[in-house]
């Protein structure tokens, strides 16, 4: 896949304290690239910097091969970004606010306007005044806005905030389809991760201003092994059994017996070593693990989460 945005060994120090600590990652075109993180991670600094809302303290940025330090209308020209809530006036209807914005870059057609209206879903109501809109349909004016200038690389700031089910659903749908099919590199940070684990391909996790983990999702979420429940008896047996045999894999109490995570091939084996202890073994069921359960298990893992 072809990188389109580079973040390369970034740092952000302000008024002493290093608030982004040497980070380094990259985003492909055609992905949605999730950017993950408590509260006071770096998460919004670092999209602040990528857009050139500010400095960079050491390191470099480059979007379509431009750096945002040394080139920065070449390369910012190719991005599209909502950073918190978008924007609008109210007064005006949702049409007549991206006419405005159209002004503002040369060679936007109206008929350019009128397909990312279709896009997004607004033909019918584009025309009404923006106060009358919901706060999804705000949601997907701003997208619109973003998008009438073709680029390359979207950002978008908590895009789900403050929408409802049926909201979240639909922006999730239009960021998956302009990934997919204007092969454009979407980088979305938010902390609703069971929206993040079905939105994005890749997700970078950054705690206390540095980047822990970059990995496809379905990889980070579920890895080489998988949890499974043992409904056993005497679970007690069975616990002290798997502790002392097999002290390398972990293993809790569950409600019907143990939880044991170990890739699937060895379970054939444990149930064995269960049998010839007499230990009885009456079902046992994977364990699906969430992304909010890996993040969870990662971020305590390195070090305690800070919040705002």
């Amino acid at each position: 896949m072809e990188s389109i945005v580079v973040i390369k060994d970034v740092t952000k120090v302000i008024k002493g304290r290093t608030i982004i600590d040497n980070i380094s990652f990259e985003v492909n075109k055609g992905e949605v690239f999730g950017f993950l993180g408590p509260n006071g991670a770096g998460k919004t600094t670092t999209i602040r910097m990528i857009v050139g809302l500010i400095d960079i303290t050491s390191g470099d940025i480059l979007i379509g091969g431009k750096s945002i330090k040394t080139d920065f209308e070449d390369a910012v020209r190719h991005v599209g970004a909502i950073v918190e809530n978008p924007e609008m006036y109210k007064f005006l209807s949702g049409y007549q606010n991206l006419i405005h914005y159209a002004r503002m870059v040369k060679g936007i057609t109206k008929e350019k306007i009128d397909e990312t209206v279709k896009l997004v879903g607004l033909s019918d109501r584009i025309h009404d005044k923006v106060k009358t809109y919901s706060l999804g349909m705000r949601q997907r004016l701003g997208l619109a806005q973003c998008l009438l200038h073709d680029p390359k690389v979207l950002i978008l700031d908590e895009p789900t905030n403050g929408l409802d089910p049926a909201g979240i659903r639909e922006i999730r749908d239009y960021i998956r389809l302009l990934a997919r099919e204007k092969n454009m590199a979407v980088i979305v940070s938010s902390h609703i991760l069971s929206e993040m684990e079905m939105m994005c391909d890749r997700i970078g996790i950054i705690q206390n201003g540095q980047l822990i983990d970059v990995q496809l999702v379905q990889e980070f979420v579920h890895g080489n092994s998988a949890s499974f429940e043992f409904e056993v008896i005497p679970s007690e047996k069975a616990l002290t059994l798997v502790k002392s045999n097999f002290p390398t894999i972990p293993v809790i109490p569950s409600r019907n017996g143990i939880t044991l995570e170990l890739p699937k091939e060895q379970v054939p084996a444990m149930v064995k070593s269960f049998v010839d202890e007499d230990i009885q073994v009456f079902g046992i069921k994977e364990v699906s693990k969430t992304l909010e359960d890996r993040f969870l298990e990662v971020t305590a893992e390195k070090g305690a989460i800070d919040h705002d």
